[in-house]
């Protein structure tokens, strides 16, 4: 960290810059401070050079979006992307974002302050990396940005500040004629050998950084400069100094075949099975790293916001010659030193043209494929962070020397290669460092040779076959020579000019079943993006998948995932239920609705005007729960109350209205009311909202929703909540009681046997229901609470903000398992479901869906998808929600639902 120069900004929309924290080829990160909260940010601007390059703004402004979408857990939420800056007086306009501050070293910083980790700072480091790449995954996307220099070490956990090949991990330099030079990490044999990039290629790349922080080198960095790409693809590494717990899983990331490497799911469970936050409880960081964190952090706090009358400190530095930046220097005198970004330096490097003539779409945005109505499938290849399809060249504009292993020097400056040394003295984290290097352009010196991303299909005319010979041999040159390698296309970057050649890729080897893996989905089926998003999902039978919207309702074969027929007056249905054999019940805002299952056809109808004669204007509410044929709802109308007779003198007073609201049990086969009985309005407008926790042969046990009691019943209860039971046949209030310090809002349930489930702070309790006396508590997360417990046979499986899911004894109390499902942060407790044989515990919250057996917690399968194809599409919040049906379990998040098998 350093005085801001003479040349910084000194703003960054409502951000003030304090010092410089960090220095890279492409950009420059700054602490600030947001003038509206007073609260530090760090502040990444790119060079000016490079903003004004409009391929690199693009790419900037995408991997931007792209941390918007990960934000969460181990990826710091951008506070501001600086999309809308103040254009300057000169020059382009300024490209930078904003991220909270958290204090953190780059992990090869950390390494040359205190040397390789241990084994469980090793296990917290790859868990939380993998966690990121497991949901990176789901997306249909491939990192490709892992790197020493982009991976932070914060007292809590890792952190990931890399989202594509051009985004942080990239050291980019603006190069004569207009054109992007960007040098890329870590290579993998696919890429050497020019096949496509996968999400298996960032579990070869996690085992290479794994491998790295655990000896301070790589496997491959031994042996002569000019093999390197040899050694990767086709050496064993040497894992030797690699803590022996771990050896294996490594070597298992850096298979050769990418087939045979695990999922990022899996790698996460085996580093860290309570997940990485859990293991980093209580501290993580070795002595000298938690001091030197610490000291950062003070640092930074200190700063002040600079006087305006102050002058900015600058490094002196000598004047350079105006032809020094341009003319080549001689092959003896250029080393190429590393740059302050980390080993990056030593990456291959791609060159795109910054103009937009000829420009069409941008499609050199990072693209979140798979995530509609195909299910994505774990680390099989599927999208690539790939550069614009448009800014790609013929082949023939790239030397292809076919008689050396090595390229000639590029105009520019000859072939040096890479000197290792980062900045604890050891051999070269990165192999690629290895590789020669490429000439030296104004930004400083270039990286090794060039490799392009894997591009986008385009259409293009067919290769003859001879051609198609030469593409391949081109390849197996330029994995060694510096050429450009692609995923089936090769391409060399820097004209505006377009051809592709792609060859037949061989049809994929058949994958094993790994850990944590899910299974591959029945079907999937996407709700139209025509038609209004999903309120409601239910299983019908274990036959159909029942959606409704606020257009319509619709079906879908729970067989086959097609959908059968779609119904307008089923529009904003608030439940499907099963009304005998052969029909479906749906209860929308007016009327009943009983609709045949074969083609949605409305079989009969009892609209709430008729069917509640005597409650005129009767609005009904969510229906408060279901048992066979009966379902329980709360509704309400308004009656106007006459103002009584004034006495001899007085005026007449004003007519009132008052709500008056019932709780109703309605027989959906026999199509009649058996009860209702009337209960408080509370809270305006609607009915009020009743959950009914337990199901008892002689009563029901109802809960009030907190959000629809009124300030008066708050007040009047004190901080506590009371459950209410009403007569099974008669539906009369036969008692309300309240049990402990259990709140209006915490999560209740109930099971037959007369016992009461609650959360009591951070705790789960039980309580006779009858009498409210405790029987055993169990103890919880601090800082945590339960989430509504599920009761199965002799067991409660319990849920926790904390993202722990378990299961205890429901007459004893006693712990059986509790398992994380690796989901950081807090927020609400995930939601459970059962599989209809029992044996699958699913836990859904709003990051992932975590899979469980029941019995004794293993932890069997992960489900992610981030919902939407557009990089400029809104982002998907809703959480995911999970249907029983037999042997299928179906995920829902939004607009996509899945059908996994489960046992």
């Amino acid at each position: 960290m350093e005085a801001l120069r003479q040349d910084d900004p000194r703003r960054f929309g409502r951000f003030t810059a304090l010092a410089r924290f960090h220095e890279g080829a492409s950009a420059v990160r700054y602490v600030a401070r947001d003038t509206a909260t007073g609260e530090v940010a760090l502040i990444t601007a790119a060079r000016p050079e490079l903003a004004g390059l409009p391929a690199y703004r693009r790419r900037f402004q995408a991997e931007a979006r792209t941390a918007e979408r990960l934000a969460g857990g181990w990826v710091a939420e951008p506070l501001d992307t600086g999309e809308e800056p103040e254009a300057p007086a000169e020059g382009p306009e300024p490209l930078w974002t904003a991220a909270g501050y958290v204090p953190a070293l780059p992990l090869a910083e950390a390494i040359g302050i205190a040397g390789p980790l241990d084994e469980r700072a090793l296990r917290i480091l790859g868990a939380g990396i993998a966690e990121i790449l497991s949901r990176v995954h789901a997306a249909g996307a491939v990192l490709q940005g892992l790197a020493p220099g982009t991976v932070l070490l914060a007292a809590d956990g890792p952190r990931l500040t890399a989202f594509g090949p051009l985004g942080a991990a990239a050291s980019a330099e603006a190069r004569p004629g207009g054109q992007l030079s960007v040098r890329l990490g870590y290579l993998t044999p696919e890429q050497i050998e020019g096949k496509e990039v996968s999400a298996a290629s960032d579990l070869f790349v996690l085992g290479l950084l794994l491998a790295y922080a655990a000896t301070g080198t790589t496997p491959f960095t031994e042996g002569p400069a000019e093999e390197a790409a040899r050694r990767i693809a086709e050496d064993e590494p040497e894992l030797d100094a690699v803590p022996e717990a771990l050896r294996e899983l490594i070597t298992r990331c850096l298979a050769k075949d990418p087939a045979e490497r695990p999922t990022a799911g899996t790698v996460a469970a085996q580093l860290a099975l309570e997940g990485a936050a859990g293991l980093a409880r209580g501290g993580w960081l070795p002595e000298p790293l938690a001091a030197a964190v610490a000291d950062q952090e003070a640092r930074v706090l200190a700063l002040d916001v600079p006087r305006e009358d102050s002058e900015p400190e600058d490094a002196p530095t000598a004047p350079e010659p105006e032809d020094a930046r341009t003319a080549p220097e001689p092959e003896d005198a250029r080393p190429l030193p590393a740059p302050s970004d980390g080993p990056a330096s030593g990456a291959p490097a791609a060159v795109v043209p910054a103009g937009d003539g000829g420009i069409g779409e941008d499609r050199g945005t990072t693209r979140f494929l798979n995530t509609g109505p195909r299910p994505p499938r774990n680390d099989r290849p599927t999208t690539q962070l790939a550069l614009p399809h448009e800014l790609t060249a013929p082949p023939e504009a790239a030397p292809a020397p076919a008689a050396r292993p090595l390229p000639p020097a590029l105009p520019g400056g000859p072939t040096a290669p890479r000197q290792p040394g980062p900045a604890h003295g050891g051999p070269a984290p990165y192999p690629a460092a290895a590789l020669p290097a490429g000439p030296a352009g104004p930004g400083g010196p270039a990286g090794g040779p060039m490799v392009s991303l894997p591009l986008p299909p385009a259409p293009a005319p067919a290769p003859d076959p001879a051609a198609s010979r030469r593409t391949l041999l081109t390849i197996a040159a330029a994995a060694v020579g510096g050429l450009i390698v692609g995923g089936g296309s090769v391409a060399a970057l820097g004209s505006e000019d377009t051809a592709v050649a792609t060859d037949d890729k061989p049809a994929p080897k058949p994958r094993r079943t790994l850990p944590g893996q899910p299974p591959e989905p029945r079907w999937s089926y996407a709700h139209p993006a025509s038609e209004s998003s999903p309120l409601t999902a239910a299983v019908w039978r274990d036959e159909l998948l029942v959606v409704t919207s606020e257009s319509q309702a619709s079906a879908v074969d729970l067989r086959t995932g097609k959908r059968l027929w779609q119904r307008a007056d089923g529009a904003k249905g608030q439940a499907a239920l099963a009304a005998g054999a052969d029909l479906v019940f749906v209860a929308s805002p007016t009327e009943f609705l009983w609709l045949s299952p074969k083609n949605g056809k409305v079989v009969h109808r009892e609209r709430y005007t008729d069917a509640f004669g005597d409650l005129p204007g009767l609005a009904v509410g969510r229906p408060a729960g279901s048992s066979g044929p009966v379902v329980w709802f709360t509704g309400s109308h308004t009656v106007t109350v006459k103002a009584p007779k004034p006495k001899k003198g007085k005026k007449q007073g004003k007519d009132r209205e008052v709500v008056q609201a019932h709780f109703f049990a309605y027989d959906i086969v026999q199509r009649k009311e058996l009860w209702r009985t009337p209960v408080p309005a509370g809270r305006a407008p609607g009915a009020p909202v009743y959950r009914v926790v337990g199901d008892r042969s002689a009563d029901i046990l109802v809960r009030q929703d907190a959000v629809s009691l009124t300030a008066a019943e708050l007040k009047a209860a004190k901080g506590k909540g009371s459950v209410r039971s009403f007569d099974q046949k008669t539906g009369k209030l036969l008692w309300t009681r309240s049990y402990g310090a259990v709140s209006p809002e915490a999560a209740t349930a109930g099971d037959e046997d007369g016992s009461l489930y609650a959360a009591v702070g951070k705790d789960l309790q039980a309580f006779e229901t009858d009498t409210a006396k405790p029987l055993w508590r169990v103890e919880g997360s601090a800082g945590s609470a339960f989430g509504t417990p599920l009761v199965a046979g002799p067991l409660i499986h319990t849920t926790e903000r904390s993202r722990l899911v378990g299961a205890v004894e429901r007459g004893s109390g006693r712990l059986v398992w509790r398992r994380s499902t690796e989901v950081p942060g807090i927020g609400n407790a995930p939601s459970l479901t059962l599989s209809g044989s029992e044996k699958t515990l699913i836990a859904a919250d709003a990051v992932q869906v975590t899979a469980f057996s029941a019995a004794d917690g293993e932890r069997l399968w992960k489900f992610q998808d981030i919902g939407s194809a557009d990089p400029k599409g809104a982002t998907v919040s809703a959480s995911y929600r999970a249907f029983a049906a037999g042997e299928t379990v179906v995920i829902q998040r939004d607009r996509a639902f899945y059908a996994f098998p489960v046992a």
